[in-house]
């Protein structure tokens, strides 16, 4: 058993830097997924007050994710430009003020110019903390970091709903909606943090003043290491990439991942609704208990599949629960619907936690950086055509049903895909231990 032996001096500047910037990026994260999904919880408000039909409702929520692909990498430039500081800095500021414009939303239009704008606005955000996490961290330390950072994402579905399930509840208060004060209030909160993090985020480790000399020189030196290993690999162009069949295969399973995930988010409120006699609180306490069986079962899965040479079998079995919970929500009262969902939920999150590490380890070393960027910028697109079809499908047969088939159907395909894609030959065996090194 091979040991990687750090030095104390690394291992104390990791420290310091998990304990100073990752509760304020865990927190950044958090109020960006909850902006970006709480309209979820305000259609009904909003076909009430500005005429926002199911598909155009369906279709404001999808463009996001069409402005934050188009604006992706740039802002990943800008930020290795301009520093992490006042990049991130600037993405939350900005997509806050553009939460606080959609309280202001008086036609359709403007539904659609706004989230598109928020996408544009946060476009770069999640990869651009990664990319942070390159810059600060050794390899041998990012996968800890980027587990804590993607707790932030699994918290903020289970606390966006009864906060602002909460803010709703404020209807009339000042002769406002309460949709209007949501947005508005979500908004400042973001803008308000984004002023915080500036003061917190340090951009280059040179510059971070809570880290001796001797720290400063054991982290840059490790750093640096990394990337010069990473700097002799070739670089491929991404239209060679969408042509590589493990690349396409692993956007396809992505692409249908995406789909059902971004479905519930966003059509799961209107569903919990459909129990009636349910004020705005109770609807955001409901639709968190989906995500808190997910995160429980996501934790869960994730501590007994580590270390696992091939996860293909686990993912397979993750999306057929996906497709079962989806299936079976077209089924029974709107009480026995909420339990299925939850079973999609819990099959969609373990399937969330499953693919990144066999995607990460199902693609050759050449190709493995760019063939996840692509992966991941075009399966998220799928966050566009599921609100879309769903808000259609809704529209035109009076039922989600049409959207919950698509989507287990969906799900199927994906574990056909998973059955295709292929590991290399060294995934077959577990890879030597290391030891861990701790902060």
């Amino acid at each position: 058993m091979s040991e990687v032996v750090v030095p104390d001096a690394e291992r104390r500047a990791v420290g310091k830097f998990l304990r100073r910037m990752l509760p304020i990026l865990v927190l950044m994260l958090l109020v960006n997924q909850m902006d970006r999904t709480n309209v979820g919880f305000v259609q009904d408000e909003l076909r009430a007050d500005v005429g926002v039909s199911a598909t155009a409702y369906g279709l404001g929520a999808g463009l996001f994710f069409i402005g934050y692909a188009l604006f992706e990498v740039p802002s990943n430039m800008l930020l290795e430009r301009f520093g992490a500081r006042v990049w991130l800095t600037r993405i939350m500021i900005t997509w806050g003020a553009v939460i606080v414009a959609m309280c202001f939303i008086h036609n359709v239009w403007m539904f659609y110019a706004l989230r598109f704008l928020l996408g544009v606005a946060e476009a770069g955000f999640f990869p651009g903390v990664l990319l942070y996490f390159t810059q600060w961290l050794p390899d041998s330390s990012r996968g800890r970091a980027s587990a804590i950072f993607l707790g932030g994402s699994a918290t903020a579905y289970i606390v966006t709903g009864p906060i602002t399930g909460a803010l709703l509840e404020l209807h009339g208060v000042g002769g406002f909606a309460g949709w209007r004060w949501m947005f508005a209030l979500e908004g400042l909160l973001s803008i308000v943090v984004g002023f915080v993090a500036g003061f917190f985020l340090v951009s280059r480790i040179e510059d971070a003043k809570w880290l001796t000399r001797q720290e400063k020189d054991a982290l840059g030196a490790a750093v640096a290491r990394d990337e010069e290993a990473r700097s002799r690999a070739p670089k491929v162009s991404r239209l060679r990439l969408l042509l590589h069949r493990q690349v396409a295969l692993l956007t396809a399973v992505f692409f249908a991942m995406a789909l059902t995930g971004y479905a519930i988010t966003f059509w799961l409120p209107s569903l919990v609704e459909e129990i009636g006699g349910l004020s705005s609180f109770e609807v955001g306490l409901l639709s968190a208990i989906p995500w808190i069986c997910a995160v429980i079962a996501m934790y869960t899965v994730s501590h007994f599949t580590d270390g696992t040479p091939d996860r293909r079998p686990y993912l397979a079995v993750a999306l057929v629960l996906s497709a079962i919970g989806t299936f079976l929500a077209t089924l029974g009262s709107p009480w026995f619907g909420l339990a299925a969902i939850t079973l999609a939920a819990v099959g969609g999150k373990c399937a969330a936690t499953l693919y990144w590490p066999m995607a990460q380890s199902g693609l050759d070393l050449k190709i493995a950086a760019p063939g996840l960027a692509v992966v991941n910028s075009i399966g998220n697109l799928g966050g566009f055509v599921s609100p879309t079809l769903f808000g259609y499908l809704k529209d035109t047969t009076g039922s989600t049903n049409g959207g919950l088939y698509t989507l287990s159907a969906a799900s199927v395909l994906a574990v056909c895909g998973v059955a295709f894609i292929k590991l290399p030959r060294t995934a077959a065996a577990p890879a030597p231990e290391t030891a861990p090194t701790r902060a």
